[in-house]
């Protein structure tokens, strides 16, 4: 990379596009705050004394008849079918111009915010980074208990996509989380004291998190899990609502053949994954977020996720489409078998999960009055099945797709473009993995027929060794990513096929998923924005990357009202009313999947959370709000001068390869931290000193910066060194006009 002489305006051309090419990413830091480490325990169920339920007493019949309490936001979606659509209407198009800040609770978090909260009378439930909960008064904001699971900080190098909680569970007086490290726990809801935690995990060697949101139906509880990047084997497990015993277990991917099959539908699975051995792998197929109770069939719908490696010439070198990865599938809520499964992307290669948020709603098609089950996944084409069979009903593009052309409608696969294989040559591919919809929720108006989608274009250069797509030539490596893609040349083959590049871009779009038309799209200049919440006043609300959250017409896109948070979101808002008054809310700070993109140049936004910080923070809004938030200063990104320069080119690049392969999915691509972890090219002198102890020895693991030793050498951590010292230089000297990329050398 650093022998290729080539001026500085080439680099910042590269540098723009690798702050959006994407991936889910593993994450951890040096620097933000976190408890004590503290030992997890594997005990298969710890259970306190007994604690009677004294509030927040929601069952299944509440839940199902949540329309006739609008005031309340009851389970992670409002209601069982997560449209995200509230019926309220006090704020609406002529009054929210008047809409202000009620009250902000700090919630001592610079990582990202991502969970949905429930609000019952006048409780809200949520959860922040590291698995914590919180109980907090709705009118004011007041603490009235919290609960931290005290994950170990070494487990955030187990995690793909930062130390996040996408929120709790509220039933019959308990409060239900998964924590990062793989407990599910059981909380007095009045109390917040544990109730019941049970270990989920099958397999601790490997690297299995909870990032999702647990649901909970006919006295059970359904929870998935991540790691699929890490060669995991995905599954979702029910408990029983009080005493955390299992009740079922089904498994998305097949284990090992030589072993008898866990349950009929495996023995289905394994047909269609041939040759390799997917199973030393993982295989992946995790439920890291969708599932969905379906009360009108009592069935509880599977969003899964990618393989593990992503390429299925490694995985699964004889073809086939490898089930149930990319699917959604049909259990029966009691017994999980499986009723029905629908794959959106057979043969996955591309990363393209079907675990985003999935909706439940009656409409008509072509005729008919139909209930069907909605989902824009990864790979750029919106779905509409039925529920009863999972017929596939309508399958259109909602983002610029380039992998495939169409689905076709009588087998219900999609037609790929073979002009884009990069098993043969590295191709640019929209969507990215990142995908054209993640997790960031959607929310459907049913009676206007519209979806309000948080899209994007977001473009990778998928590449992989030659000797790769040979079998058994790749080998798993259990400290780290096995994507099957050459991660740590990433930056040549941008380099080299940067003339080909897509234009990454975000945005708002109110699509219908029967016409495939859009009614109106709103473009924002950045990709990664937040989740989407509807509402009867006619109001679409979006927090997004620049920090503004917004107040949309629901009929025509334009934006009503807007409020400056000076900090990116990626939950999404809600609504609930007490007492006669309505109010919004959302919590604020990025990071996630897109820690690896890192620092944006144009034509990408700078956003908000890079220019000022990522204030981790709940806001609430009502009519006549008058609070403020505090202003915040520019941050200083100045990068200081690198003393003991001193390594060859040869070594410059070896480092590169290495903090390619394990570091960037956290620092960012070229070294330019997104802003939520520390950007190292920014180091004190006093933590260069201690560079070869902090990964190599785990001094700041506490911290969230776990050793790496088990991947890395002292002399590769030292090369790694050489590299971010060589970066930082190069930068400042950039910045200062003081020299270009072709005058710069080391020897």
């Amino acid at each position: 990379f650093y022998g290729l002489k080539r001026e500085i305006g080439i680099m910042n051309k590269v540098l723009a596009l690798l702050g959006v090419v994407v991936v889910a990413v593993i994450v951890y830091t040096a620097m933000s705050p976190q408890m004590d480490d503290a030992a997890s325990s594997t005990d298969v169920a710890q259970t306190s004394a007994a604690v009677e339920p004294t509030t927040a007493f929601i069952d299944d019949e509440r839940i199902k008849n949540a329309e006739s309490e609008p005031g309340n936001w009851l389970s992670f979606g409002r209601t069982y079918e997560e449209q995200r659509h509230s019926p309220l209407t006090q704020v609406n198009k002529e009054t929210v111009g008047q809409l202000g800040l009620a009250w902000y609770k700090d919630m001592n978090t610079n990582r990202a915010l991502e969970a949905t909260p429930i609000v019952v009378d006048d409780t809200m439930f949520f959860s922040s980074t590291w698995s914590r909960v919180y109980a907090v008064d709705a009118r004011t904001g007041e603490t009235k208990w919290s609960y931290d699971p005290e994950v170990p900080g070494e487990w955030a190098r187990k995690a793909c996509c930062d130390v996040v909680n996408r929120g709790v569970a509220v039933y019959k007086g308990r409060v239900y989380v998964g924590t990062l490290d793989g407990r599910l726990v059981s909380l007095d809801a009045a109390t917040g004291s544990v109730v019941w935690e049970v270990d989920t995990l099958i397999d601790r060697t490997r690297f299995y998190t909870i990032t999702g949101a647990p649901r909970v139906a006919n006295g059970k509880v359904f929870i998935g899990n991540g790691g699929a990047e890490f060669g995991v084997r995905g599954y979702v497990t029910a408990y029983d609502a009080e005493s955390g015993e299992e009740v079922w277990r089904f498994f998305t991917v097949p284990g090992d053949p030589s072993l008898p099959f866990e349950h009929p539908e495996m023995e289905l699975a394994a047909e269609t994954w041939k040759g390799g051995s997917w199973w030393e792998f993982g295989g992946g197929g995790t439920v890291w977020n969708s599932i969905v109770y379906d009360p009108d069939f009592n069935n509880v719908y599977l969003g899964v996720g990618n393989g593990s490696p992503w390429t299925r010439v490694i995985r699964s070198p004889g073809g086939g489409d490898n089930l149930f990865l990319s699917s959604i599938v049909a259990l029966d809520a009691d017994t999980g078998a499986m009723k029905w499964y629908y794959q959106t992307t057979p043969g996955d290669n591309w990363d393209y999960t079907a675990v985003q948020d999935m909706a439940l709603a009656d409409m008509e098609v072509d005729g008919e009055m139909r209930k069907v089950l909605l989902q824009a996944p990864k790979n750029g084409f919106f779905y509409v099945l039925d529920r009863k069979d999972g017929k596939l009903l309508r399958a259109n593009p909602f983002a610029t797709v380039t992998w495939a052309s169409h689905v076709d409608m009588e087998t219900g696969r999609p037609v790929e473009n073979p002009e884009l294989d990069y098993t043969k040559k590295e191709q640019w591919v929209l969507p990215g993995p990142l995908g054209a919809h993640n997790w960031q929720a959607m929310a459907v108006d049913e009676e206007a027929g519209v979806v309000y989608i948080p899209a994007q274009d977001n473009p990778l250069i998928y590449g992989m060794s030659e000797d790769w797509t040979q079998s058994g030539l790749y080998k798993r490596n259990p400290g780290g990513w096995n994507t099957g893609l050459e991660f740590g040349r990433i930056t040549q083959l941008v380099v080299d096929n940067i003339a080909d590049q897509p234009t990454p871009k975000g945005y708002l779009k109110a699509f219908d998923p029967l016409t495939g038309e859009d009614k109106w799209v709103v473009e924002i200049p950045h990709y990664w924005n937040g989740g989407v919440l509807s509402s009867a006043g006619g109001l679409v609300f979006q927090g997004d990357a620049l920090g503004m959250f917004t107040a949309y017409d629901k009929d025509t896109g334009e934006a009503l009202w807007q409020f400056n948070t000076y900090t990116s979101m990626l939950a999404p808002p809600i609504t609930f009313e007490i007492d006669g008054e309505q109010f919004v809310s959302v919590l604020t700070g990025t990071g996630g999947g897109d820690l690896f993109g890192g620092e944006p140049l144009p034509p990408v936004a700078e956003h908000a959370s890079l220019t000022y910080n990522n204030y981790g923070r709940l806001l609430v809004f009502k009519i006549g709000g008058t609070e403020q938030l505090p202003v915040p200063t520019v941050r200083d990104r100045s990068i200081p001068v690198q003393a003991d320069l001193v390594a060859s080119n040869d070594q410059i690049a070896a480092g590169e390869r290495h903090y390619n392969n394990y570091c960037a999915v956290c620092h960012g691509l070229a070294v330019r931290s997104g802003g939520s972890i520390p950007d190292l090219r920014r180091m004190s002198e006093g933590t260069h000193t201690a560079f070869n102890q902090i990964v190599q020895d785990g001094l700041l693991a506490a911290n969230g910066m776990a050793a790496f030793d088990d991947v890395l050498s002292n002399e590769d951590t030292t090369m790694i060194h050489h590299y971010v010292r060589a970066r930082a230089e190069q930068d400042r000297l950039a910045a200062a006009g003081e020299v270009s990329m072709g005058q710069l050398t080391w020897q």
